[in-house]
């Protein structure tokens, strides 16, 4: 039998989620081989390479947002996954009190320590290895060492200011002013270099310090101190949510909407409304369409019309399927390869390199799966 032959436009219909007034339809994928009689749909390297894109609309330091068109949702939400819980992150894990006398528990303070971003050198922190913990069949572990294990200090003392008399007769009452230390924030973390890790860790710029130098730790007054040594290791989200490179990493369908049949006058500009600002737009009817036989816009030459300006701000609230006015005149949908990604890094890495640390983890568990396959079926 002869391969069917299918529309351009059938094709396209096909990769909508449709989304109405209380259903959402269409939500499972099709393009898989014998869904379709007498259609070719085995997967293709060659196509896939002509198919897939990415496309960037937001690139910070600190948070990004790109798309990816032409995947499936399984592996959208392997990229997902493994930036929340399986890229590697360094963060304190123990914390050894030698001395608190501040308000704050001990637990607690560490419980803060340990929440603490961290960043240096990219080139050392990759080169750091994870640190294995004892168990009954390991009991040493990897044991500490300069390759898996960052020492930091925080030794702190509140004390009087030089000048607390003056201030004090001036009636100041910011104990910022009045004491040294009155606040402890996680600049006072204090690096400590071991071993090969000078190589890396060397300079104010490479060393190990937090992402955020004023997250405030605990407040002290005069006579109290905190000192205490802090042991880092790399860690993944999956073990812990302080080793999560992430604050966020979320994605969402891109939103289709099709305007059916002509929306003029008050109803557009109500049709406007019912959507995040910039994506209908107001247009005026041209000569041509008015003149134009079954376009529905004969006679309202120069009348405003509504128009789909960006499909990328929408939300789909549904809010402009609740009026009866604009029924069977507007459809809503999803495109159901087309995912858009938001990624916001706590500061370790960079967003942009998140992502492409994702796409190698993934590219090892698919290695690894291929080795033990081969293994299985030797």
């Amino acid at each position: 039998m002869a391969p069917a032959r299918v529309s351009q436009t059938e094709l396209d219909a096909r990769k909508i989620v449709g989304v109405n007034a209380e259903t959402v339809t269409n939500v499972s994928s099709t393009d898989i081989p014998g869904h379709y009689p007498g259609e070719d749909h085995e997967w293709d390297l060659e196509d896939f390479r002509n198919t897939f894109k990415v496309k960037f609309h937001k690139h910070q330091p600190f948070d990004c947002a790109f798309s990816l068109i032409g995947i499936d949702a399984s592996i959208a939400n392997a990229f997902r996954r493994i930036l929340i819980a399986e890229i590697p992150t360094l963060a304190i894990e123990y914390v050894f009190v030698h001395n608190n006398t501040s308000i704050v528990q001990d637990e607690v303070l560490s419980h803060r320590l340990g929440l603490i971003p961290l960043t240096g050198n990219p080139a050392g922190l990759r080169w750091l290895q994870q640190y294995r913990k004892p168990t009954d069949e390991d009991p040493v572990g990897s044991g500490v060492q300069d390759v898996n294990t960052v020492v930091m200090k925080l030794k702190v003392e509140c004390t009087k200011a030089d000048n607390y008399d003056e201030l004090n007769k001036k009636r100041e009452d910011d104990p910022r002013l009045l004491y040294k230390h009155a606040h402890v924030y996680a600049k006072d973390l204090e690096f400590v270099v071991s071993g090969r890790q000078d190589t890396f860790f060397s300079g104010e710029a490479n060393q190990i310090k937090p992402v955020h130098p004023d997250i405030l730790l605990a407040k002290m007054r005069p006579g109290q101190c905190i000192d205490m040594e802090m042991h880092c290791i790399k860690g993944i989200g999956a073990d812990h949510a302080k080793f999560s490179p992430v604050a966020t990493a979320s994605y969402r369908l891109l939103p289709t909407i099709s305007i059916t049949k002509p929306i003029l006058g008050n109803e557009a500009k109500k049709f406007a409304r019912c959507f995040p600002k910039g994506v209908i737009g107001l247009e005026e009817v041209s000569r041509s369409e008015a003149k134009q036989k079954g376009s529905g816009y004969e006679g309202h030459e120069g009348e405003k019309k509504a128009v789909v300006k960006n499909t990328f701000k929408d939300t789909v609230s549904r809010e402009c399927l609740r009026h009866p006015e604009f029924e069977g005149k507007v459809k809503l949908g999803r495109v159901r390869d087309h995912f858009i990604f938001m990624v916001e890094s706590t500061g370790q890495y960079q967003s942009d390199e998140l992502f492409l640390e994702s796409v190698s983890i993934l590219k090892e568990k698919c290695a690894s799966m291929k080795r033990g396959l081969a293994e299985y079926t030797r």
